[in-house]
């Protein structure tokens, strides 16, 4: 029998790259002489790192600003390049640590899609944000620039009257995308007419689609469901957008999880209206307590103690001014142990009162990790405020605030969280001297896990317009097998 050439890691590594199309990565160093056949995974920078981001506005008058930055050092070779369908750049950072930003006006701002390489690929963040001074769109809307994915939960999107709700899907790749889009409601799976039970677009390749929800399923007037995004086919970068008559619009991220237990941190102080959506995507309802975690420790809002989620169906829970002046983080987690049940979840949240309100969203999210950047921060007055939540031990996290894209010199400061407790910070660092916007990068140094979010205020015409964005694992580096005896296994 001819012997089969051994497959390196070298084209375990590519395969990967093909198969996930995310990263490549830097191959790890070999096994010393004498050690196991199987060693410890070794953690290692990724190469290459693609992101996406949504067409900003419809609006003729929105004013969309663009801020990226590769968190670290200066060090070594590499690019990273946001840029519209057509090639035109829009923002080339040069230099990890160097924040850059860019800016576009009214409805014609693009999509854009992208790709940094070598020592500007760990952790490269995008951030955009767009601020609509008057209209039905009035408001600020701000998103971190996504990752492409295959699987999305969007809990809070609506088709009720008075909301305009979209799915903004963006395909980076060279082939199509096929996607699919299911909502939920309070009664299980909304459906139009028999059989027709989820819708399916094609995205061209390196194109965008924005798909109304409203006019998804137009018999179906709902205040509350979930969207479930999937693709059949390629990968794409999906987010929703919510605007809402006399209220106010921002994006809604797609939630974490699903999970048994949810973080979702970054309720400002100041909020007038707390509403809880939920949904069990498996075949067992949930049973949820609902703890309020603020400075003073955990709380449980009066008489909203419980959730129940019926399996398949969206549930809501009003929590009203719940966090009463103190920026807080809301925790989901079973009420019996022994029966814990995955959910997805968001808060749509209001800050002020009618006429004079915004509209913003919190997602569930997942732990900042080792490191986790937010970009397009402000350095005006309480412009920016830092929450930190320790879900279960003690923690002490390092806070950067980058220079600004304009100049100024970056700032370090270590935070110390209590467990059970959320900190608020405000303002949040900031950088000395900074002109322009600036990056935060939280790290963990001991304890956690740790839940972060921060909260941009740009205030108009007494309307508080503000936006919140999560921080999540940057997922700068990667676990590779020092030394692979079956190298098939890695694609199993």
């Amino acid at each position: 029998m001819k012997q089969r050439a051994p497959l390196t890691l070298a084209a375990v590594t590519a395969a990967l790259a093909a198969v996930t199309g995310l990263a490549f990565l830097t191959a790890p160093a070999a096994t010393p002489a004498g050690g196991a056949g199987r060693a410890d995974a070794a953690r290692r920078p990724v190469e290459r790192s693609v992101l996406v981001c949504p067409e900003p506005s419809s609006s003729d008058i929105a004013e969309t600003t663009y801020t990226s930055l590769t968190p670290g050092k200066g060090g070594g070779a590499g690019t990273a390049r946001l840029a519209t369908r057509e090639g035109k750049a829009v923002l080339e950072p040069r230099e990890p640590g160097k924040p850059v930003s860019a800016t576009a006006s009214g409805a014609e701002a693009p999509g854009l899609t992208g790709a940094a390489e070598g020592a500007l690929a760990p952790g490269w963040t995008a951030q955009q944000t767009t601020k609509v001074a008057v209209g039905h769109t009035r408001g600020l809307l701000g998103l971190s620039c996504t990752v492409p994915g295959t699987d999305f939960w969007f809990p809070g999107v609506s088709t009720a009257k008075g909301r305009q709700d979209y799915i903004h899907l963006t395909n980076p790749d060279d082939t199509v995308a096929e996607v699919d889009i299911k909502l939920y409601g309070p009664d299980g799976l909304v459906k139009d007419k028999p059989g027709a039970v989820a819708a399916v677009f094609r995205v061209d390749a390196r194109s965008t689609a924005k798909v109304s929800l409203s006019t998804l399923f137009p018999d179906s007037r709902l205040t509350d469901v979930t969207a479930h995004v999937t693709t059949g086919s390629g990968r794409v970068g999906a987010s929703a957008q919510a605007a809402e008559d006399g209220v106010g619009t921002d994006w809604l991220p797609a939630s974490a999880g699903p999970a048994d237990t949810l973080v979702l941190p970054g309720i400002p102080a100041d909020a007038t209206s707390v509403r809880l959506v939920a949904f069990a995507p498996g075949e067992d309802d949930a049973d949820l307590t609902v703890r309020l975690s603020g400075p003073g420790g955990r709380l449980t809002p009066a008489g909203k103690e419980r959730l129940h989620v019926k399996a398949g169906m969206t549930a809501t829970l009003d929590l009203g001014d719940v966090t009463r002046g103190e920026a807080g983080s809301l925790l989901l987690a079973p009420a019996d142990p022994g029966k814990a049940v995955p959910v997805v979840a968001a808060l749509r949240v209001v800050r002020g009162t009618a006429p004079k309100q915004e509209l913003g969203f919190v997602p569930a999210s997942a732990p900042v990790g080792e490191r986790a950047t937010v970009a397009d921060n402000r350095a005006d007055d309480k412009a920016t405020a830092l929450t930190l939540t320790a879900s279960g031990a003690d923690a002490t996290v390092r806070v950067t605030a980058s220079a600004g894209t304009e100049g100024g010199q970056q700032a370090v400061q270590e935070i110390t969280v209590k467990a059970g407790t959320t900190r608020a910070v405000v303002p949040a660092p900031a950088p000395s001297g900074g002109k322009g916007p600036y990056a935060l990068t939280i790290e963990t140094l001991s304890g956690g896990p740790v839940h972060a979010a921060r909260t941009l205020t740009l205030p108009h015409d007494g309307i508080p317009m503000f936006t919140v964005q999560a921080f999540t694992d940057d997922r700068s580096t990667v676990s590779v097998p020092r030394a692979v005896e079956d190298p098939s296994i890695l694609l199993r």
